[in-house]
């Protein structure tokens, strides 16, 4: 049973077979030839950068990201943040992944009411599509509700990729009203469609570590690859509107740099790159101050996604100098 959150820790734990997420880690040699690992631990509460020198062989065979690992160590201060230094590393077995998988803050059957309120208000053959595609299959509909959006860097939760999706999709209806010639129904449908390939590309039960297909195919082509499937079924979507759609999933990533096959070329999907970065960098943004520890006006880490350190805003929640220290000594 976990008794220590990535929350708790203070300089000077000791932590042992104390159960984390393995979520990265990296290999290294020491200049005399010694193997070492260096990655991040993290739980439902957030996350810790640790290092393990002089890592057995045999460890390094079985400790891959997305393992729950039982870590005995002490936690220290490194260029500002806490990292555990690890000793010893062992297996968990039947772990609770709700422990240590974060959560969207989001009910998920607000957000699932959410999702079929906004299919309803598309025109047809728009509505039949993303109800084949989404709604009726249980069981894809549970993976696309607690899939995350991203491993690291925004929506990375259970349930990220829902609610980065709804958050698109209404984001789109904004902008419909905004800009003229707009089709609102095809970047609405874009908006909820373009990472459902996520929902496989990602193994939840391996901590949101990629699935065989995700490494193989990754959630664009999936994405494609289901809708072309789809609509054949449907055959009520024109040759022209499965066209538009597919560029707009195709081009969402913006660059080739970026992962995309092609470029944005229609207003639609100029739209859909821009709401998807939009969306991406202000989650990433919250998501930052989530995980810091900071209590003054700026994060202690520099953010990965903005390559800087951030500046909370001044209605951001967080727990007073007091209160931490009231808490820590409970």
């Amino acid at each position: 049973m976990k008794k220590t959150f990535v929350a708790d820790l203070q300089a000077g734990n000791l932590l042992e077979n104390e159960p984390f997420l393995l979520q990265d880690a990296i290999t290294r040699q020491t200049k005399d030839g010694r193997a070492y690992l260096l990655g991040n631990l993290r739980d439902k509460s957030g996350q810790v950068n640790f290092i393990y020198w002089d890592v057995p062989e045999y460890i390094l065979r079985w400790a891959h990201p997305g393992r729950i690992v039982l870590i005995t160590g002490r936690t220290n201060n490194y260029k500002e943040s806490l990292q555990i230094t690890v000793t010893d590393l062992n297996e968990c077995l039947n772990p609770d992944l709700a422990v240590f998988l974060p959560t969207s803050s989001r009910p998920r059957e607000a957000m699932l009411a959410e999702l079929k309120d906004i299919v309803g208000l598309l025109v047809e053959p728009w509505r039949a599509l993303v109800e084949q595609l989404l709604l009726a299959d249980a069981a894809f509909l549970h993976q696309f509700s607690i899939a995350p959006a991203a491993r690291k860097m925004h929506h990375a939760y259970l349930g990220g990729l829902l609610e980065h999706s709804l958050s698109m999709a209404n984001l789109a209806h904004t902008l419909a009203e905004h800009y003229p010639h707009v089709n609102r129904d095809l970047l609405v449908t874009g908006a909820l469609l373009h990472d459902m390939g996520k929902a496989i590309e990602y193994d939840v039960a391996q901590g949101f570590a990629f699935s065989d297909d995700g490494r193989l195919v990754g959630h664009i082509v999936r994405a494609v690859v289901m809708i072309e499937q789809a609509a054949v079924r449907l055959d009520d979507l024109s040759e022209t509107d499965l066209r538009q759609l597919i560029h707009l999933v195709t081009s969402h990533h913006g660059t080739l740099e970026w992962g995309s096959p092609t470029t944005p070329k229609t207003l639609e999907a100029i739209l859909l790159h821009q709401l998807d970065l939009l969306d991406s960098r202000v989650q990433g943004y919250f998501d930052h101050l989530n995980d810091d520890v900071s209590q003054n006006d700026w994060t202690v880490k520099a953010s990965p996604m903005f390559g800087t350190e951030l500046r909370y805003p001044h209605t951001f929640p967080r727990p007073s100098l007091s209160e931490s220290d009231n808490a820590a000594h409970e």
